[in-house]
Parts: structure tokens; C-alpha cells; sequence
């Protein structure tokens, strides 16, 4: 059963953007993956109950307002998750991302070492093998969304259902905007060219990936792995799909904090 976090707000490029804040403990910060979070998520909790787990959304996902709508350039993103890094006191501590939210972690330990301690890959966007491309989530029929994402379906549509209450027009808005946000950054096919970047990333990392990815295949594990300088451990997670905290919160929140509290 989760509960509500601490929200605040810190404003980035004249857009506010949201924080969320639980647990206590050593800092973690988290970036979303794909679709954003609209509601707080089992895996969150699991990580608050032995670190203080800072989460802001990152601009145009929700709680993101429309800050996404002045990023001109993949560096204008990068700016701005710098910023929204700083202004959420996350410089300098511990960071996961999520997919869409991987890729941004990642891109931050590469560019500004010194400010990201340990760093959790879960199946970053980024990379693009020609080989074994990556599913291209804004090619799909909204209803094959869910089960792309998720291995469990059911899970992508709980998160994305409105709370009771919720302005039934906003909502909506919401989710898309966040789809359109994701496609600012990585078109066209996920390419940002990070395998440039990943040799100067020497924090310590985890890479997880969900056995059952049907966006980021399992060899993106190794592309990643054989591309960053620093010490890599990597687990794949049983029963998952591409969002592996969403399927499987408890087994990806124990991963996290045995890689955390390893020497």
C-alpha cells in the first residue's frame, strides 16, 4: 500500500517543476521512465524504506508542466536536468533512471562526473544497434502501449488510470504531453549517439533489465556494459518487461539497495 510523498516545486527555465520526497536514509534520486509518473509507485516506497528517495519529474512528463516546449536541443535537455538536479538537492548523491529516465542519468554521470555518486541504468533509451533495433513506442496503436512497456499490462494501465477526482480533461493532456515530451529527446529512434559519452562515465553502476524488455532488447544490456569506464555489475530481472520497477518493484528495489550497500 503506498503513500504520499512530500511534494514541492522548483522552477526551471520559467516552468515549475515537481519534487517529490520520501523515506529516510542516505539520498537516491529517481528519473522516470517513458510515460512519466503521474501517481507515486510500489518501487518508490520499496527504495524509501532505507534511503531518503528524491524524485523529480523531469520537463513536459507529468509534473513537468510545459518546460519541454523550450528545449530546442539535446543539450537544452541536459541544461535542464542539470538544473532540476541541483535545485532538488540531488547533486552530488546517489541517481537511478528508467528508461527515458536512465538516459538522462546516464548523460549526467558522463558529462558532470562529480556531481552523481552511484549510478542505476534501468533499460536506458539512447543507444540504436541496426542490428536488433529498439521498438519505437510512438509507432504503436495506444492500446499495444501497456503490454509494450509492461510485461503485465495491467500495471502500465493503473498507473495511467485518473484518481478519483482528477480533472478528466488535465489528465489526458498530461499523458500525452509526456509522450510528446520523450519524443523531443529521442528522435528520431531513441538515437542520442550516447555510446560517444558512456567511456566518461566512471561511477560505479548497476544495469538492470527486465528478461521480458519488448523495447530495449537484453544486447542493449552488453552495449552499455562494454561502453562505460566504470565498474559495472548488471542483473537481469525475471518477469519483467521494459519498465522493470513497474513490474517488479520489490525484486528491482532490492537489486538497488544490495548494489548501494555493497563496499
Amino acid at each position: 500500500m503506498t503513500t504520499e510523498p512530500e511534494t514541492s516545486t522548483v522552477e526551471v527555465n520559467g516552468f515549475p517543476i515537481r519534487v517529490w520526497r520520501k523515506g529516510t536514509g542516505p539520498t537516491i534520486g529517481f528519473l522516470a521512465g517513458f510515460g512519466g509518473l503521474p501517481r507515486w509507485t510500489p518501487f518508490l516506497d520499496e527504495l524509501a524504506q532505507s534511503r531518503t528517495v528524491i524524485v523529480p519529474s523531469l520537463p513536459g512528463f507529468p509534473g513537468g508542466d510545459r518546460g519541454h516546449t523550450v528545449l530546442d536541443s539535446h543539450l537544452d535537455w541536459l541544461l535542464a536536468i542539470r538544473q532540476i538536479l541541483d535545485l532538488a538537492g540531488l547533486s552530488g548523491a546517489d541517481l537511478a533512471g528508467s528508461s527515458v529516465g536512465a538516459s538522462m542519468a546516464a548523460e549526467v554521470a558522463a558529462l558532470w562526473p562529480g556531481t552523481v555518486g552511484k549510478l542505476i541504468l534501468i533499460a536506458p533509451f539512447g543507444l540504436y544497434d541496426e542490428t536488433n533495433p529498439p521498438a519505437d513506442p510512438w509507432a504503436q496503436r495506444g492500446d499495444a502501449v501497456p503490454g509494450l512497456m509492461c510485461a503485465d499490462p495491467e500495471i502500465w494501465k493503473a498507473l495511467k488510470t485518473p484518481p478519483e477526482g482528477a480533472n478528466s480533461i488535465e489528465w489526458p493532456i498530461e499523458q500525452v504531453r509526456a509522450n510528446e515530451a520523450a519524443a523531443r529527446i529521442f528522435w528520431p529512434l531513441g538515437n542520442t549517439r550516447l555510446e560517444k559519452r558512456l567511456h566518461l562515465i566512471k561511477a560505479p553502476n548497476l544495469l538492470l533489465w527486465g528478461e521480458n524488455d519488448k523495447v530495449m532488447p537484453l544486447s542493449y544490456a552488453d552495449l552499455f556494459a562494454k561502453g562505460i569506464s566504470g565498474a559495472t555489475t548488471t542483473r537481469v530481472i525475471a518477469g519483467a518487461g521494459h519498465l522493470a520497477d513497474l513490474d517488479k518493484p520489490v525484486e528491482v528495489a532490492g537489486e538497488i539497495q544490495a548494489f548501494l550497500s555493497a563496499g
